[in-house]
């Protein structure tokens, strides 16, 4: 087609000499006139909404009560276009629309309203036993009817999130070889190596505006899971179209596949990925600066990369060194850090004073402790104009050997050491919580049943109103559950996690826990960085993010135990949040797109993605 768009005069010539007699012919000549025309105006760089990417088609410009081409390579029709995800629509293709573009008898007779296909699909995932065959199910629908997808977890995100994502998703990447049927990203392995430009060309969406990649070696609480972690970025793009509102179409999940150290998937002759250890070394950062070029070279300056569950030692690395150079940003580092500030913020609403005025304890000191650390310390010195340095005294951090402390210094990983102050060495998490009596107890260890009927009875015995964040995931990795941080603190605790857990009765009283989910941050966050052309992200926008999500919490939230807003409310969260990234970057000069607009969340809303099916001329 860009051949045909260079050569428009002498293909008029051609079909000035054809002899077009069937009105099919009719139609596909002027679909590949109309598609010339579309790809002129994106080589003319014209700008559409739809998530900040190019409207080539113009199916984003266009009203909903307007009609729209189905586009692929020409025009879809028959059995093409009901293989086609993107444009499929089952049984609610009109009678119209199904004699246009030769559906007829394709389909059984009957014509269904997308309502009514999303209550019967529902009605059938419903009926399914284990959270994992509803998983399936749901990325069948994904494959095969993208719009429905979305649909429903758009209308349905506080029952259908824990499928798609978190806890649900772990179990899928663990038993992702043997449930993959076709790809949904690209996986580039080091056999790919001086080839990865030539690889991202592969994918068939050329506008990308997203990149989600993993090299699977740190999966939620799971450990090395290798190639099958390719469920981590599929998980969360999907997050980023139906919360977010970002166009599936600019998403792209990868895995970078180093291969693994897991001794069970190299034994397993069914494993999906390279079966070799894991390169480390100068042979993982070459791997990695060919692949972050790559992207550049191909995508441009704007493109979004967010890193997501690499190994401590590779995550710091990666983001330092990359996010000078390029709009990078780590979930696990920064995505964490900025929703569980949100909810400390929130908090203190209930618990009265100021951050500055709390001490806090974290169980855990990877990238997930030790980036919230950072950002609670930075909130706390632009409110108090105190230096970073005097903020960080009032955060404490265990690790796998005990409360870190300054005696510990020479054995300490570089990232560990700002967090060595000064105390008595203690080695376990009781002995912490009685020597430091923090507010705040914060779980980031990924590992379950750590917050003991102990030590939450010390936190309570501390505080009137401990706040108790079990942060890790899945829910079988959790620090405690709900129902144990209530139960053994009597009822005194503030509790969020980071997987869900159902309201608990206590004496009488329902306490709703909250989730401390990314999914609250990263998707509206993304959304603000592409509609305002962001060239790099800065702290102070993980700042204005986590701020955005505390303004949505409301007292009648705050009554009920939660201290982050109900998930039912996402669209118009992530829209608010993103509306506060955008004004920040425009504020610092980091924003391309201009003139800034001036209601910048009424901008948000409109360059959301919408699942609602269209009307095919």
């Amino acid at each position: 087609m860009m051949s045909l768009n260079r050569n428009r005069p002498h293909f008029l010539r051609l079909l000035v000499n054809l002899k077009v007699k069937g009105e099919r012919e009719k139609r596909v000549i002027r679909g590949i006139m109309s598609t010339g025309n579309a790809l002129d105006e994106m080589t003319q760089g014209s700008n559409g909404v739809g998530g900040g990417v190019k409207d080539v088609y113009g199916e984003d410009s266009a009203t909903e009560a307007q009609h729209i081409t189905p586009w692929t390579v020409s025009v879809a029709s028959g059995y093409t276009l009901l293989r086609d995800p993107h444009h499929n629509k089952g049984l609610a293709f009109t009678e119209k629309e199904r004699d246009a573009h030769y559906l007829r008898g394709l389909l059984p007779p009957a014509c269904l309203s997308q309502e009514l296909q999303a209550k019967k699909f529902l009605a059938t995932l419903r009926q399914y036993e284990t959270p994992l065959q509803k998983y399936i199910a749901m990325m069948d629908l994904q494959e095969r009817n993208e719009k429905l997808f979305y649909k429903l977890l758009i209308d349905h995100v506080e029952e259908l999130l824990p499928l798609v994502y978190t806890p649900t998703v772990g179990e899928a990447c663990q038993k992702y070889g043997s449930i993959f049927r076709r790809p949904q990203g690209l996986f580039i392995s080091l056999k790919d190596k001086g080839k990865i430009l030539e690889i991202l060309k592969n994918w068939p969406e050329k506008n990308i505006q997203v990149i989600v990649v993993t090299d699977g070696e740190r999966i939620l609480g799971l450990g090395d899971l290798g190639c099958q972690g390719m469920g981590i970025p599929v998980g969360k793009l999907s997050l980023y179209t139906a919360l977010g509102g970002v166009r599936p179409s600019a998403c792209l999940p990868i895995t970078l596949d180093v291969g693994t150290n897991n001794e069970k998937l190299l034994n397993d002759e069914f494993y999906i990925g390279l079966k070799q250890n894991r390169a480390t070394g100068n042979e993982y950062a070459e791997f990695a600066q060919e692949f972050m070029s790559a992207v550049k070279q191909n995508y441009g300056e704007k493109i979004l990369v967010q890193f997501e569950d690499f190994a401590n030692h590779n995550a710091f690395e990666l983001l330092e060194k990359y996010r000078k150079t390029h709009l990078v940003f780590n979930d696990d580092i920064q995505g964490t850090a900025s929703v569980v500030l949100a909810g400390l913020i929130a908090s203190l609403k209930p618990l009265g004073g100021n951050l500055a005025d709390h001490t806090f304890l974290f169980l855990g000191a990877g990238e997930a402790g030790t980036g919230i650390a950072e950002l609670i310390a930075r909130e706390m010195s632009n409110k108090t104009n105190a230096p970073v340095e005097e903020m960080r005294k009032k955060i404490w951090l265990v690790d796998s050997k005990g409360l870190v402390v300054s005696s510990r210094k020479e054995s300490l990983q570089s990232f560990k050491l700002p967090w060595a102050h000064e105390a008595k060495p203690v080695t376990t998490l009781l002995e912490a919580v009685q020597v430091i009596k923090p507010t705040v107890l914060i779980g980031t260890s990924g590992k379950g049943k750590t917050f003991t009927k102990e030590v939450v009875e010390a936190m309570s015995s501390i505080n009137s109103k401990p706040l108790i964040l079990a942060l890790s995931n899945p829910t079988s990795q959790s620090e405690c559950t709900a129902e144990e941080a209530y139960t053994w603190s009597k009822g005194q605790a503030i509790f969020a996690s980071g997987s869900p857990f159902d309201p608990v009765e206590y004496e009488g009283h329902t306490f709703v826990p909250g989730q401390a989910n990314n999914a609250y941050i990263f998707p509206g966050f993304g959304l603000g960085l592409i509609m305002c052309g962001a060239i790099r992200v800065h702290d102070d926008m993980l700042l204005a993010a986590s701020e955005a999500l505390a303004a949505q919490v409301t007292e009648e939230h705050l009554a009920k135990g939660l201290i982050y807003p109900p998930y039912k409310d996402i669209r118009n969260i992530s829209a608010n949040i993103a509306a506060k990234v955008a004004e920040k970057a425009y504020e610092l000069g980091l924003a391309s797109r201009l003139p800034q607009p001036e209601n910048l969340v009424k901008y948000a809303e409109s360059c959301m993605y919408s699942p609602n099916y269209r009307n095919y001329r």
